[in-house]
C-alpha cells in the first residue's frame, strides 16, 4: 500500500472516529491498536511504522479520561476468527503447526486474540499504569481477567 493510502486508513480514519467520540464522551477510554516495533519518533525510515507513531500521538492529545496503545508483536487468531489481510491468511496457515510452540517459547510474545481482548477490557474498566503496551505488559494484563476461565 502507498503511503498517502495507508495514512488516509491508519490516521485519518481513526482520528476522526477518535475526534468524535472525544466530544461526545470525553470520560471514555480510548484504546487504539498499533503494534509492535512502531516509531519512537514520527520520522523513522518505516513508512507504517511512522504513521503509527504518529497517529499514537494526535490520540494521546485528545481530551479523553485515558487513551492507550496497545503493541502486540504477533497476534494468533483462535476460535475460528480469520484475518481479513490475505498476507496474515498465510502467515497464519503456513505457521500454524509452529505457532503453538511459539507461543511456548515465546509466551509474552505471541498472543492469541482472546489475550488481547482481555487485556483490553482490564485496561478499559481499570486502567493500566503505562500509556504504551507492548506484548509483555498485554500478556500479563490478559492474566487478570475476572472469569477468564469460562472463556
Amino acid at each position: 500500500m502507498k503511503e498517502a493510502e495507508y495514512e488516509r486508513i491508519t490516521y485519518g480514519v481513526t482520528m476522526a472516529v477518535a475526534e468524535t467520540l472525544s466530544r461526545l464522551n470525553p470520560q471514555m477510554t480510548f484504546i487504539y491498536v498499533s503494534g509492535a516495533g512502531t516509531d519512537i519518533s514520527e520520522h523513522g525510515r518505516v513508512m507504517w511504522a511512522r504513521v503509527k507513531r504518529r497517529t499514537e500521538n494526535a490520540l494521546l492529545r485528545l481530551p479523553f479520561r485515558a487513551v492507550y496503545m496497545f503493541r502486540p508483536s504477533i497476534v494468533q487468531p483462535v476460535q475460528g476468527v480469520k484475518s481479513k489481510t490475505a498476507l496474515y491468511r498465510f502467515f497464519y496457515a503456513f505457521t500454524k503447526a509452529l505457532l503453538p510452540v511459539l507461543r511456548w517459547a515465546l509466551r509474552a510474545y505471541v498472543l492469541t486474540t482472546e489475550q488481547v481482548g482481555r487485556a483490553m477490557l482490564v485496561v478499559a474498566r481499570r486502567g493500566a499504569s503505562t500509556r504504551v503496551l507492548e506484548s509483555r505488559d498485554i500478556s500479563a494484563l490478559s492474566e487478570v481477567f475476572p472469569g477468564r476461565e469460562r472463556m
